[in-house]
């Protein structure tokens, strides 16, 4: 179980290599999801929307969520962002930065489903089948207003009886699968245009503003993961010197059955560690209160 919790705290690190691992195995989950899952589609009117959009844009939702949670930096970033002011002012140029990184790599897993799913063209046919215009196709001229909405409700459906020998039905059928992979290559030549000015126009705005946020939202990270490693190695030794105190009355009965005792000099080389000097729960709460509510400044001169 250890070996799994290091593996995880491992993965929630601010190692940018490993964050941009994992956005590239949700990527890659999310397109294995979409293509393992059994796409079917209702073809009734009232449904065919709801059912097509909701499997465009609802998976989208929980691999953002997940993207989230998998982000170190989002929960370091929320707490820097509702922290008390203190002893430390807080930079709202970090935050910006350590906001944009966040969502910069949650969106890729979702939008990769969405590009996914226009290009594959079953979701918007589902969801829109409906809504073509009748006038286009011959073969809906002969049909009633409201058999002609059901013909094109089941449109995406090819197996139906109504449909099977209808002619226009893969005419509609092509015609809203070209306005799909149309719209994802359309959003997929945007996404790269914006990466590539990104990418290129960078260097074109302040460099030392840029490195400043950088250096201090990894600092803001490595701060939190050594604190919390801090109290978790005060909190071993104040358990270790609560069991000790409580097994001191029981001194006399470990001699009386040879039970080797630790000596008074033993451990005596961590005493002037500092976190030993806290040796009751008041102390510790007060302690982490004062670091929440009154950060240190970022000045070591003086130690």
């Amino acid at each position: 179980m250890d070996r799994f919790r290091m593996i995880f705290q491992y993965f929630q690190s601010n190692s940018e290599s490993v964050m941009n691992g994992i956005c590239g195995l949700l990527a890659l989950a999310s397109v294995k999801m979409y293509t393992c899952f059994d796409f079917s589609c209702p073809c009734l009117l009232r449904y065919n929307m709801a059912y097509g959009l909701g499997i465009m844009f609802v998976p989208p939702v929980a691999l953002f969520l997940c993207g989230l949670i998998l982000n170190r930096q989002s929960l370091v970033m929320l707490e820097e962002w509702r922290r008390p002011q203190g002893h430390r002012k807080k930079d709202l140029a970090v935050i910006r930065y350590m906001c944009s990184s966040i969502m910069q790599r949650a969106m890729v897993a979702p939008v990769v489903w969405i590009i996914v799913t226009l290009l594959d063209g079953k979701c918007l046919i589902c969801a829109f089948s409906g809504s073509v215009d009748p006038e286009k196709f011959v073969g809906f001229a002969n049909a009633s207003p409201v058999q002609v909405q059901q013909l094109l409700a089941k449109v995406p459906c090819k197996d139906d009886d109504l449909m099977r020998n209808n002619t226009s039905r893969k005419a509609v059928s092509r015609y809203l699968r070209c306005w799909s992979q149309a719209l994802g290559w359309s959003i997929l030549l945007i996404l790269i245009v914006a990466a590539f000015l990104a990418r290129w126009l960078r260097p074109c705005f302040n460099q030392a503003t840029l490195l400043q946020a950088r250096h201090w939202s990894n600092y803001i990270d490595m701060e939190q993961k050594i604190f919390e490693e801090t109290c978790c190695e005060h909190s071993r030794l104040f358990a270790h010197k609560c069991i000790l105190h409580f097994f001191e009355s029981m001194r006399q009965e470990f001699k009386l059955h040879s039970f080797s005792m630790p000596g008074e000099g033993e451990g005596a080389e961590g005493e002037e560690y500092l976190l030993q000097g806290i040796t009751d729960q008041d102390r510790v709460n007060k302690l982490l209160k004062m670091w929440y509510y009154e950060k240190p400044p970022l000045d070591v001169s003086q130690v």
